[in-house]
């Protein structure tokens, strides 16, 4: 594996409650090179979710490291982790989160606004943005306007308006169709592989597996197995095969 773009070390997560200590997290330690598809995947409560959230700096390890593009995430403060999930991360949401007053383009320019680009280059780099998803046809138009697929495109145009290193898709078929999620499977496999973007989801959806290049199983706030696709895929041939 090339050097890691993502490097996490012994992270632990530990949530303090009236009957005693939760460990969401028990020592993980994971490596994530430039340019990989990874999916997370894991019951419920497993520790993925917050692993992913510790990536995206929107959450710290108790004990631990987390390293994302050379930034030691744990040794910023508020206003450096804020300017990092502005610029150097993409993300992606299960509920799309789109302001419903605003247009399209509008929804897509507001990362440009905070990291404090002028209205210009924002309004070109989100066009741009849109039409990467092939949503060029539809800047004018508010969220209540557009399909789920179609607001799901908008939020992946509001997470690479900034040209970020990563993208982070929480469950990102969570709301769609069977026919609509593979087309966004799709969409973010041909983005991670044409625009050399790293992508990290957590999910449900085995459709995944068919584009992801490593698989990372959580139980129980660690991380159980990682398997490549070629291992999955010949795991689920043989059991159709039975």
């Amino acid at each position: 594996m090339s050097e890691a773009i993502i490097s996490v070390r012994d992270a632990t997560r530990v949530y303090p409650m009236r009957g005693g200590e939760v460990y969401a997290l028990r020592g993980v330690s994971l490596d994530i090179a430039p340019g990989e598809y990874v999916s997370i995947m894991g019951p419920a409560g497993s520790g993925k979710t917050t692993l992913f959230n510790m990536i995206g700096g929107l959450d710290r390890p108790s004990s631990g490291t987390i390293e994302v593009a050379g930034v030691r995430l744990e040794t910023l403060d508020s206003r450096s982790l804020a300017w990092f999930r502005c610029c150097r991360v993409g993300y992606v949401f299960q509920t799309f989160n789109l302001i419903p007053t605003l247009t399209a383009l509008e929804n897509v320019m507001l990362p440009c606004t905070f990291a404090m680009q002028d209205a210009e280059t924002a309004r070109q780099r989100a066009t741009a943005a849109l039409e990467a998803v092939e949503l060029g046809h539809r800047l004018d138009h508010r969220p209540d306007e557009l399909s789920g697929g179609q607001m799901q495109r908008v939020a992946i145009a509001r997470g690479l308006v900034n040209h970020p290193a990563i993208i982070l898709a929480d469950e990102p078929t969570g709301n769609l169709d069977l026919k609509t999620g593979a087309a966004i499977v799709e969409l973010l496999h041909k983005l991670c592989r044409e625009n050399g973007v790293t992508v990290v989801t957590v999910t449900h959806d085995h459709k995944m597996l068919s584009v992801s290049d490593r698989i990372v199983w959580f139980a129980d706030g660690h991380v159980d197995r990682i398997q490549s696709r070629e291992e999955v895929e010949v795991k689920l041939g043989h059991l159709k095969a039975n």
